[in-house]
């Protein structure tokens, strides 16, 4: 077995592939190598494992196996050298994408600013009941639902569901992927003056795996943000999920020596 091989096996030791899953095998396993090179599991210049290998390791066909390693072929991650093998094609940088958890409201508009937007789906709904509740909406009153993916240098890294009273029918696509939802929040009338959120963390979800490029069950952290007009009203609904390869929350603290206080930096 080649030391490839051994990483691959060491690193998804709690991880199988799912025949039963809706998402294809081949892509499965693609998603899985694409995990390791692009978060250093796999080095730049490593071999990859051959098809038989990588048959053997995950119980797959090497049809299979060679249909997930053409899929890296496509994106560039991989190169193959005839006679010798598969190596990878990617140098790992971590160039994480950081968001601190003071100045929130001005750090929410620079980082839709600093980053790419793909809206998935957008449509008007009725939310479940709880959420209902919270918006304190009438008995047939919709909110606007929108699915998102954001990128960070072209690599997906937060896969967003949020629910907006804010919104009207007017509401594109396009202006949610050229402009931050608070500035578009502010063109419909609405300023948001109060954010709530929690910081937990979730296993990915199918959606959110396939949008991330992430395997299912991946530990993500987990973002719920409730957002509030100046009437104390909650206008938005946001659960979004990252990948600490590529995200993370920074606070940095200051002590006074003076009277012991901390103070937050922003």
């Amino acid at each position: 077995m080649s030391d490839a091989t051994q990483k691959l096996l060491r690193h998804y030791q709690d991880q199988v592939l799912d025949p039963y899953s809706p998402t294809p095998l081949y892509h499965q396993l693609h998603t899985m190598l694409r995990d390791c090179i692009v978060g250093g599991v796999l080095n730049d210049g490593d071999r990859i494992p051959s098809e038989k290998e990588l048959a053997e390791a995950f119980g797959v066909s090497r049809i299979t196996a060679r249909r997930a390693l053409h899929e890296l072929v496509l994106e560039d991650l991989v190169a193959r050298h005839r006679g010798r093998g598969t190596f990878v094609n990617h140098k790992y940088r971590r160039d994480l994408v950081s968001a601190p958890l003071v100045g929130m409201l001005e750090s929410l508009e620079t980082m839709g600013r600093e980053t790419r937007v793909k809206v998935l789906s957008l449509r008007f709904v009725r939310p479940a009941a709880e959420l209902a509740e919270e918006f304190e909406l009438d008995d047939n009153q919709q909110v606007c639902q929108i699915v998102r993916v954001r990128r960070h240098h072209s690599m997906p890294f937060a896969y967003y569901e949020s629910w907006s009273a804010g919104f009207d029918r007017s509401l594109t696509k396009r202006a949610l992927e050229q402009r931050p939802r608070l500035e578009l929040f502010k063109d419909f009338g609405v300023r948001i003056t109060h954010i709530e959120q929690t910081l937990t963390a979730e296993a990915a979800s199918p959606a959110a795996a396939d949008a991330l490029g992430i395997m299912p069950g991946k530990p993500l952290l987990k973002l719920v943000r409730r957002s509030f007009n100046k009437r104390g009203r909650q206008v938005d609904y946001l659960n979004g999920v990252y990948n600490p390869d590529r995200f993370q929350y920074q606070m940095v603290l200051d002590i006074d020596a003076n009277g012991g206080k901390r103070k937050v930096k922003r």
